[in-house]
């Protein structure tokens, strides 16, 4: 039985980022979808790299079939010489380069080559992993600044690709998703206080749920794993 009715029969899901533990666990739930004829893995071992357009665009080219779906399933919050400031005196340019370049301009990148692609005339759908920290009206504890101001750039940017695909592909659909907090390897450093944990899975789960309900009138704006809208 689908969990997803409300696209196309034999649809074709695509998943960047499909090597981390969200974005395996979409591909594992697409995979399994009697909806879906194609489930499209792509990530840095297929050859698809988020700084590197040309491979985005080659991605994008050797697509089996048009897509229905889309999801960036990236994100970047500590890496070798990276991690989430505690302190204004903390901020580094490298910094904020890097996390700019994965979870903002990547997913640019990558809804400038995959949006085209979208069949009109039924319901399609980009989705980017976003975050609760990325609000700029609920930051109430600072910090993180280099990921929150990605983050709320990559809101920002959703929203304005939505206002254009509204008027090229009215049927279809650009939304955020926040996952919620996740056991991989972005979030480890960080679960000690955390109160809910989802696995992959799980939280995967939940996604596509919130999926199934996104219609073209909420194009544009970004939801968390229980379906609520996160305020920009």
């Amino acid at each position: 039985m689908t969990r997803l009715p409300s696209f196309t029969p034999a649809a074709h899901a695509v998943v960047i980022g499909a090597s981390g533990g969200i974005g395996a666990a979409l591909a594992d739930l697409f995979d399994a979808d009697p909806q879906f004829r194609h489930v499209t893995r792509l990530s840095r071992a297929t050859g698809l790299d988020l700084t590197d357009p040309a491979s985005i665009i080659a991605a994008a080219t050797a697509l089996p079939s048009p897509p229905d779906l889309v999801i960036c399933a990236t994100g970047l919050l500590h890496a070798d010489g990276i991690a989430p400031e505690r302190d204004l005196r903390m901020v580094s340019a490298d910094a904020f380069a890097r996390a700019f370049a994965v979870n903002a301009t990547g997913p640019a990148l990558v809804a400038q080559a995959f949006l085209p692609l979208l069949p009109k005339g039924r319901k399609t759908l980009f989705a980017a992993l976003s975050a609760r920290v990325g609000s700029i009206g609920d930051n109430r504890l600072g910090g993180w600044h280099a990921y929150r101001a990605s983050k709320a750039a990559l809101n920002q940017i959703l929203r304005t690709m939505a206002i254009e695909q509204a008027r090229k592909n009215p049927d279809s659909i650009v939304i955020g998703l926040h996952p919620g907090t996740v056991d991989t390897d972005l979030s480890k450093p960080f679960q000690r206080n955390v109160r809910t944990l989802f696995t992959p899975a799980q939280s995967a789960a939940h996604l596509i749920d919130v999926i199934e309900r996104m219609t073209p009138a909420v194009s544009g704006r970004v939801y968390d794993w229980q379906g609520a809208e996160i305020t920009p």
